[in-house]
């Protein structure tokens, strides 16, 4: 767990970032509420688990990589354990992690029939909503809608590929780079990743967005 103390971790940047973030969380907590996607009580594991930064710190590392190093990149979707697997400051991942990548055609997201097939190794823990019952139902039947339900709005003619991931295979979107990072580190690339973006209910940050 040491590496989660890398000089790149800016203090300042987490408080700002965790206000804006909680103000996310209490709109969605409406919505989610509302839906039957998420019982009242368990929102306040949500949010706690927001204000403790369970970061996706991995996951955004990898997706970073993949943004910068075209051979880094072709490797992951070719083979996503096995390329992750030369990444010596991320933790091992399953047997079985596919990566699927979004691009201007195709948005993917990905539902989970179990709970234990979400890849914690790479995104830290799962998000309540994401195991409840009619997030899982609904997205198979109407993965717009639910996308929009995350503010999250792709054009009428982008395909929406849902891939439902189990125990032998868990799945990691690669969101498409954000737009104006041209020359950016792999580190700050990484803190636009979020984890919504790699489970396809978010896209990543925009650079210069308020943080």
């Amino acid at each position: 767990m040491s590496h989660d103390h890398d000089h790149h971790h800016h203090h300042d940047h987490d408080h700002s970032e965790l206000s804006e973030t909680e103000l996310r969380v209490r709109a969605l907590e409406t919505i989610l509420t509302e839906k039957g996607y998420v019982e009242p009580a368990a929102l306040d594991a949500i949010i706690q688990a927001y204000e403790t930064r369970i970061g996706p710190h991995n996951g955004a590392r990898v997706v970073a990589k993949a943004w910068t190093d075209p051979a880094f990149k072709k490797a992951l979707l070719e083979d996503g354990s096995k390329a992750i697997g030369t990444l010596g400051h991320v933790s091992r991942v399953g047997d079985h992690l596919v990566v699927v990548e979004n691009t201007p055609q195709r948005h993917n997201m990905v539902v989970c029939t179990l709970c234990s097939c979400y890849p914690w190794e790479m995104l830290g823990l799962p998000p309540v909503w994401y195991k409840a019952a009619p997030y899982r139902s609904r997205a198979v039947k109407d993965p717009r809608g639910v996308l929009a339900d995350f503010d999250v709005s792709l054009p009428k003619d982008m395909e929406i590929r849902v891939w439902d991931s189990t125990a032998e295979t868990r799945f990691l979107v690669l969101p498409m780079r954000p737009a104006g990072t041209e020359g950016w580190s792999e580190e700050q690339l990484a803190e636009l990743v979020t984890r919504d973006s790699m489970i396809g209910t978010g896209f990543p940050k925009e650079p210069g967005a308020p943080s």
